[in-house]
Formats: structure tokens, sequence, C-alpha cells
């Protein structure tokens, strides 16, 4: 079985490889740009799924993914790839610097279609907060800010493999690997 990740996250397709091997489905990675609408997680990995695989005339998955703080009204959200490219982890350090309340989920929506169908969709969530600094070298973007629910390190201090057993992005992997895997057939 083989299934083609759109990515130009190098991260993301190490966590998916590390994934799918398990359920023996071999990775073929495309970076290739698509246009990300205004919405929620599910709106982007929908919209993002149905344009690639039209356009590359072949089965995709997509990912989209973000930090969502509660007492930020869950910002940044949809927009976590262009606030951490512009205000980076600081920025978000100086938006929570009065706020009390930590609570923050990372999502994941796995988006898959094929050029005839409609998207099928998978969501995976980790709860947790934000610390008051960032934390460790491993991971990227924000995951030396976030402290998982149940955990004294962050993402950041965690190793990549810890991480990967129970991240938001490999919750909707499975999920999407488990339906494919009954989709494909054996």
């Amino acid at each position: 079985m083989k299934i083609t990740f759109i990515t130009g996250n190098q991260h993301k397709v190490k966590e998916a490889r590390g994934i799918f091997d398990n359920f023996g489905i071999e990775l073929e990675h495309v970076d290739f740009g698509y246009p990300e609408i205004q919405g929620d997680l599910v709106d982007v990995a929908k919209f993002g799924a149905k344009h690639v695989a039209v356009r590359l005339g072949k089965p995709v998955i997509v990912e989209d993914a973000g930090i969502f703080i509660k007492s930020l009204k869950w910002f940044p959200g949809t927009y976590s790839s262009y606030v951490q490219d512009t205000l980076g982890n600081e920025g978000i350090l100086k938006l929570m610097s009065d706020n009390t309340d930590r609570y923050a989920e990372f999502r994941s929506a796995v988006g898959f279609c094929t050029p005839k169908t409609e998207p099928e969709i998978f969501l995976g969530t980790v709860s947790g907060r934000i610390d008051n600094s960032e934390l460790g070298e491993n991971g990227f973007a924000y995951d030396p800010l976030f402290i998982p629910e149940g955990y004294s390190e962050s993402f950041g201090e965690l190793s990549t493999q810890e991480k990967n057993k129970f991240s938001h992005r490999r919750k909707s992997l499975e999920k999407f690997a488990v339906w494919y895997k009954d989709y494909v057939g054996d």
C-alpha cells in the first residue's frame, strides 16, 4: 500500500513515515503547494485534499495542524504557521504574560481525497498547557512551549520517539491508517 502525502514540512514527513511503517503503508512525499482557505482545520484539510487530488489526478493526504490556546480565544489555531513565522514563540509568550489560564490543545486534521471522491477527515488532539518559557531543543515550532497533560516536560524536551507515541498528528494519522487499510484492502 502506498499514499502520497502533500507537505513541505520535513518534520511531518518523518513523523508520518514512523507511524505508517507500523501499518505497512509506504509514504510518497510530494512538496506541492496549495491554497489554504480561511476556516477551521477541517475546512482547510478538506479543501487542500480535494484541490491537490484533482490537480495531481491521484489519491492524496494533507495534514493541517495548529496550537489552540483557550485564553487567547483559541488563537493562533489555523494561523499557527503564520504566527510562528511572524511572532514566534516569544510573541506567544508575550501575549500570554498576564494569563493564568494556560490551557492549550494541539490539533491535527488529516484530509484524504481521490480525484473522484469527497474528502475524508481524521482528527487528533492532545491537551496540555503553555509554559512560561521555552523548554528543550527537540521538536519544532511551538513544541518547546507546550507541556502535554500528564507530563512535566514540554514536547521540546521529549524525544521525537516519545512525542510521537501520543502526538496530535499521530492520533490523526493512525485513524487514517486504520481506515485506509480497510479502504484499500489487503
